[in-house]
């Protein structure tokens, strides 16, 4: 049974904030500090919250399955972020504190019967993924599964959001896009202004060569924006990504898909108003 990718990228929209919302909540950086990690900025924890399903992961490999941030920028976290603690004390932390966050951001939601609905349907849909070729969505997948439906239902949204972002990698080396190209060339459609993507570390230079190698292909004109052969290759990119997506969510039957979307409603609502997020983010949610 083929699902319409449309709906992948509904509930991705959906999905994305429940999970993203862990790397900004009060109770996650807790628990940080609490394993030894620096907090004034999120990205020590953020590189260890997110990799440590890879194991003891060094940079390049890092590197490579995020796709999207410098060598620099990973080289400052990875490996030496093992040292402060190992994967294993990380993924224990990191249940503890989607549980503690989940409960602090969704209040008398947290314990109800919706939201174990909710995880219940998106773990079904989490565990028919097909990981194949799919390196962070396979590590997440391979995790024990949680007792609780608050984490049930972030690991379920990590899962399905990891292979999502596989696929879109897949899709972007596919257009002959590199890390830096790939950013550069979705600022160019409008996804976010060009400075929201300086948190994935690359210098001016990198930045200006690679909006040069776009132009040189016809992709980026004079001003930085693309061109039409700029914005059908984003549009090829984001429509095999929702395609690659769709497979899971075969796993639940129409009805059952529109009650996940309708379950998800109000928790999406609690993370979007919760303030923890930032308005612009890298993903452009809501643009493309």
């Amino acid at each position: 049974m083929s699902v319409d990718p449309g709906f992948a990228r509904r509930v991705w929209h959906l999905l994305e904030p429940l999970h993203a919302v862990f790397y900004y909540a009060p109770e996650v950086f807790e628990e940080a500090a609490a394993l030894g990690y620096s907090t004034q900025e999120r990205w020590p924890s953020y590189f260890a919250w997110r990799a440590a399903p890879l194991g003891a992961a060094g940079a390049e490999r890092v590197t490579a399955v995020f796709h999207s941030f410098s060598p620099v920028t990973v080289a400052r976290h990875v490996p030496s972020g093992w040292d402060v603690a190992d994967p294993e004390k990380v993924l224990a932390a990191r249940t503890r504190a989607v549980d503690r966050a989940y409960r602090v951001l969704f209040g008398d939601l947290a314990d109800g019967p919706d939201l174990a609905a909710a995880a219940a349907l998106a773990r079904r849909a989490a565990e028919a993924a097909d990981v194949t070729g799919r390196p962070l969505a396979a590590a997440n997948a391979a995790l024990p599964w949680p007792d609780a439906p608050l984490p049930v239902l972030w690991q379920a949204a990590t899962i399905l959001r990891e292979h999502r972002g596989d696929g879109h990698v897949a899709a972007l080396v596919g257009a002959g896009l590199d890390p830096v190209e790939s950013l550069v060339s979705f600022a160019a459609v409008g996804a976010a202004r060009p400075e929201v993507f300086a948190s994935r570390g690359w210098t001016p230079a990198e930045w200006g060569a690679a909006r040069g190698r776009l132009a040189a292909r016809g992709l980026l004109a004079e001003d930085g924006t693309a061109t039409a052969a700029g914005r059908t290759l984003r549009a090829e990119v984001e429509r095999r990504t929702d395609e690659e997506a769709s497979g899971p969510w075969a796993a639940l039957g129409p009805g059952e898909r529109e009650r996940l979307v309708e379950l998800l409603g109000p928790l999406w609502v609690e993370a979007i108003g919760s303030g923890l997020l930032p308005s612009e983010t890298t993903l452009g949610i809501g643009k493309v």
